[in-house]
């Protein structure tokens, strides 16, 4: 802008500015006061003045005086005279400027307003711009944070141009960029230093730049999203790469340069490595050039080791691209997988259960054998793959499916499951009788697998041991024996009226289950023995090897005997069996008081064993029939270390019921009430019975038993079942004392009017000094050979040889074994008259 200099011209031309003429006015009045003053001050100094009285001297000096004010004053007027005139001239070029500017800045709005942009305007430090223009759909609300969060802008675009205004402030930086608004259109930012200002200018796109804008724009996120794919398959696991029209690698990523054991991308590249093999690529280059994509799987070499790789060739204008999935482990595990169903649908087709797989458009896909045989169907049908319906069409045109009075409907329900998430369960009733068990399961990728039982012999099973649970609760509840089973848990789990009739318990105590310690501390009012009570609760209540039968007399408070003995169960609970002996030991106490002077230590011994057997006889029975019904699953399946002390309890069981009879029989011989029952003995058939009753003993001690007997020895006259029972403690004998591995002999031959049965063994013998006492009675010489018996098997043999009117022989050698002979008449009740 010019500056004026204010310059005003007098009249006559001359150049004087008002401060000057002021100044030289105000000197003249200044000079004129002074000599006035210097007059009237020094009247004889000055002698111009020296002729002058005093009076006309201060009138002169007063005249001076007047005329200096005069001056000045006349001087002031003229100065301010020109000083107006100055201001008023200044004021005037001032408005003209003004007037001036105003045109200029409108005209500058004008121009600034022909097109649609948006001008801001920061002066040295303010953080507030100064805004001009306006922009369609941008709204802009000046603040310490500028013009850029206001959210008119891509996320982007906002972020780049806070940082470029911040440069532009801040160091003057200029810029020029697009931006794309949050309406869909483009800005044009531009910014500039000017002046010490920071000026930002905002201007919509339209017209060719708006296009070019565009492009730009579609540029710049093709750029970045191609950076960012590039960047996603160069850490892609998979071996990737570009081809050119001459098939040369131009680029691979990572994964590619660690498969081919590059150091990088870049070496893999200027080294050219190939990751397939020349067929694989030849194959590819041939598909290349037919323009069609290259899908194979091939075989390579990745890392060092030998790899399966799916191969994805895609051709291109400008080359190919590729791409290797390794699939190593894919096939390794569909065959694993293919193994794996071979193996279950050989383990289904083993399976006694029906087994039928259907996919999910109900055509059958798997059956096992027993699924054809179950429903008689045709193998050449079901290799056909027919469908669900199909199949239960041609069953019920056959009578193979239940009847059905709506067998649509009936179907339709059936196919639920199909549709259905959970298995479900179906009882079928067949027309022949059987009953079948059929499980729907839906399958996780669609189908159903159904699961036929055939329950028919399950069903029987139950209901023939439910009726055996009732016949042993009717047999529990008549005996006269009390019984308790008490479970593992020492808890009682049965018993029957007759137990808590001994021993005076409630039937609301019996019913609560109560534990063994409960029971005896009610029993113990009318028994108080600890000893034995404590012994009863040890026997009930121990684990593992430590159980074991007890067996003991209780003479009760009340004057009352009781006999009781606990028994072992396979399940881990024990069974308890009380009898009330009261009359038989009274009984058995009178006797003993009424005979004890006449019978001798001995005698009395054998008396009380005999009656004492007689007692045993039942409750032994009653153990051996438990023992049989639980060994053939009467009560339940057994497992195999329960079916083994079944049977250990069912061998002990029988030996000492054996033992009884013994010496039952030794009694009824004592007392002469033995009676024979006579009857034509096939000699070979008793050897052989008595040969398969001993092979539980000849497996278990690991003895040889040989059988010497004519073809044509036939039979002859004798009490079969005492032949045989002869013939058995013979065996038993001879087997206990025989080594393992040994041999015993067991023959027979005819001999005039003689059966000859000869028992030989090679055990260690016996002595001379025992073989006059083996038949005794309770005589039991196991020595070194661990058989120890109650000594009654040879006695008893004895006793029925001569009961039949023949003898006994026995002939041993220390060292070489026993040959004990036995001669039976061919006519026993001939040779009993004749005794007679």
């Amino acid at each position: 802008m010019r500056q004026d200099k204010h310059i005003e011209r007098d009249s006559s031309g001359s150049r004087w500015t008002p401060p000057l003429m002021c100044a030289g006015l105000a000197t003249a009045g200044a000079l004129c006061a002074s000599t006035a003053l210097a007059a009237d001050s020094f009247p004889h100094e000055i002698a111009f003045f020296g002729d002058l009285s005093g009076a006309d001297r201060r009138i002169l000096a007063m005249l001076a005086l007047f005329a200096g004010l005069l001056i000045l004053a006349t001087g002031l007027a003229i100065f301010y005279l020109r000083a107006r005139n100055a201001w008023l001239a200044r004021d005037r070029a001032t408005r003209a400027e003004m007037a001036g500017l105003a045109a200029r800045a409108e005209r500058a709005e004008q121009l600034l307003m022909s097109e649609p942009q948006l001008v801001a305007v920061w002066s040295g430090t303010e953080d507030l711009p100064l805004l001009s223009g306006e922009l369609p759909g941008v709204t802009i609300s000046p603040s310490k944070r500028g013009l850029v969060g206001t959210g008119w802008l891509d996320y982007h675009d906002t972020r780049n141009l806070e940082e470029h205004i911040r440069a532009l402030r801040e160091r003057g930086e200029s810029f020029h960029l697009v931006a794309r608004s949050r309406h869909g259109g483009y800005i044009e930012a531009e910014g500039r230093a000017l002046g010490g200002r920071a000026v930002l200018r905002l201007r919509d796109v339209t017209g060719d730049r708006l296009e070019l804008a565009r492009l730009a724009d579609r540029h710049r996120r093709a750029s970045e999203e191609i950076e960012a794919i590039r960047a996603l398959l160069d850490e892609a696991p998979v071996p990737l790469w570009l081809r050119n029209a001459n098939e040369k690698l131009t680029w691979v990523n990572k994964a590619y340069a660690r498969a081919v054991d590059a150091q990088d991308e870049s070496d893999a590249l200027n080294r050219d490595i190939e990751l397939l093999d020349r067929p694989a690529r030849e194959d590819a280059g041939k598909a290349r050039h037919e323009g069609k994509p290259f899908l194979k799987r091939v075989p390579a070499v990745v890392g060092g080791a030998r790899r399966t790789l799916d191969v994805i060739d895609i051709p291109s204008s400008r080359g190919s691209a590729g791409m290797a999935i390794d699939v190593s482990e894919v096939e390794t595990m569909r065959a694993d997988i293919g193994r794996q169903i071979e193996a279950h649908v050989r383990t289904l087709d083993q399976l006694a259960t029906a087994v039928a797989i259907f996919d999910a458009d109900q055509h059958l896909t798997f059956f096992n054998a027993a699924f054809a045989a179950l429903w008689q169907l045709d193998p050449a049908f079901l290799d056909e793959k027919p469908t669900d319906g199909e199949i239960l069409d041609r069953l019920r045109a056959q009578r193979r499916l239940p009847e059905q009075a709506d067998f649509r409907a009936w179907k339709s329900k059936l196919h639920e499951a199909y549709r259905a998430l959970e298995p479900a369960e179906h009882w079928w009733h067949l027309p022949d009788g059987r009953t079948s068990r059929v499980v729907t399961t839906p399958n996780p990728a669609g189908g159903v697998t159904y699961l036929f039982e055939d329950v028919t012999e399950r069903i029987d099973l139950e209901a023939r041991y439910k009726a055996l649970s009732r016949v042993q609760g009717e047999t529990l509840e008549n005996l006269k024996e009390g019984v308790a089973a008490f479970g593992s848990d020492g808890r009682l789990r049965l018993s029957n009226p007759a137990f808590a009739q001994i021993w005076r318990l409630p039937a609301e105590m019996l019913e609560k289950r109560p534990h063994i310690d409960d029971v005896v501390a009610r029993c113990s009012l009318l028994f108080r023995d600890e000893g034995i009570w404590q012994g009863l609760k040890n026997a009930i209540t121990s684990i593992g090897d430590a159980r074991r039968s007890m067996e003991d007399r209780m003479t009760r408070v009340d004057g009352s005997v009781i006999e009781f003995a606990t028994v072992p169960l396979p399940d881990g609970g024990t069974l308890a069996t009380f009898t009330d002996v009261t009359d038989s030991v009274n009984f058995e106490n009178a006797l003993l008081e009424k005979n004890e002077a006449l019978e001798e230590a001995g005698r009395l011994k054998n008396d009380f064993v005999h009656h004492v057997s007689y007692e045993l006889r039942s409750p032994l029975q009653n153990i051996i029939g438990f023992v049989q019904l639980m060994a053939d699953g009467a009560a339940g399946p057994l497992n195999e270390k329960q079916r083994q002390y079944a049977g250990y309890i069912k061998t002990s069981s029988d030996a000492l019921y054996a033992i009884i009879n013994n010496i039952l029989d030794l009694a009824t011989i004592d007392a002469g009430a033995m009676t024979l029952d006579l009857g034509k003995v096939d000699i070979r058939e008793a050897m052989q019975g008595v040969a398969e009753a001993v092979q539980p003993r000849l497996a278990e001690t690991g003895v040889r038993l040989e059988m010497k007997a004519s073809q044509q020895i036939g039979s002859f006259e004798a009490d079969g079942q005492r032949v045989r029972q002869v013939l058995f403690n013979l065996l038993s004998n001879a087997i206990g004392f025989s080594q393992a591995g040994g041999t015993v002999t067991l023959s027979a031959l005819r001999k005039g009017q003689e059966i000859v049965f000869r028992v030989e063994d090679r055990g260690r013998g016996i002595s001379q000094a025992v073989i006059d006492r083996v038949f005794d009675r309770f005589e039991s010489h196991g020595g070194s050979s661990g058989h120890r018996g109650v000594g009654l098997g040879l006695s008893i043999v004895r006793s029925f040889v001569e009961l039949h009117g023949g003898s006994v022989e026995l002939v041993s050698e220390e060292g070489r074994g026993t040959i004990v002979t036995c001669r039976f008449p061919v006519d026993a009740s001939a040779h009993r008259e004749a005794a007679e």
